[in-house]
């Protein structure tokens, strides 16, 4: 297998979100697109962004961490568009500027929330929340079981909020607790 550089990765065949945006978040400037390729950078600097804690830990040269960084984004981006070509990659924006980004696979029995990932300035201000709530009421419109994600076990504030939000522990895989929100039986 051959190394790859930012600029050879791609995204797959874009579409149009299948998922619709909140009323109440688009009317405060929010939204999604399907992600391009144009939005690889943006991608790779909210993957730095999301790892900054642990790269804080390790003392290595910025040459060394930014190298280690690319290389970590690349196999990343190349699992999650080849295990997960299916999915929606979506880009969130305020006003026109990316913020984040969700990577969506509406499968049976459960959709699957591949990753979720918000810049610093937009975490702890209810918009994760707001998707994720927003997700919640799709897979009950479409009829699906519910959702599953991972959370790595060294996030326990984004654990605590999918527990707030429903989730229910499922498991430990690797470095990841497995967790899954099922559509309350009607009543």
């Amino acid at each position: 297998m051959s190394a790859l550089s930012l600029s050879d990765l791609e995204f797959p065949p874009s579409r149009q979100p299948t998922i619709p945006f909140s009323e109440a978040l688009r009317q405060r400037g929010f939204g999604w697109r399907s992600a391009e390729q144009g939005d690889v950078d943006f991608m790779r600097r909210l993957y730095e962004t999301l790892r900054a804690d642990e790269m804080a830990l390790i003392a290595w040269p910025e040459n060394t961490r930014a190298s280690f960084l690319d290389s970590q984004f690349v196999l990343q981006h190349r699992h999650f568009t080849t295990h997960f070509e299916h999915a929606e990659f979506l880009v969130l924006e305020h006003a026109g500027t990316s913020i984040g980004r969700l990577y969506l696979l509406r499968a049976p029995p459960r959709w699957l929330i591949v990753d979720i990932g918000l810049l610093p300035t937009w975490q702890n201000h209810g918009l994760g929340g707001a998707l994720i709530q927003q997700l919640q009421q799709e897979a009950r419109n479409a009829r699906a079981q519910g959702l599953s994600l991972h959370v790595r076990l060294d996030n326990p504030r984004a654990h605590a909020l999918y527990l707030r939000l429903g989730f229910q522990n499922e498991g430990v895989d690797g470095m990841h607790l497995l967790m899954h929100w099922d559509v309350p039986a009607a009543t």
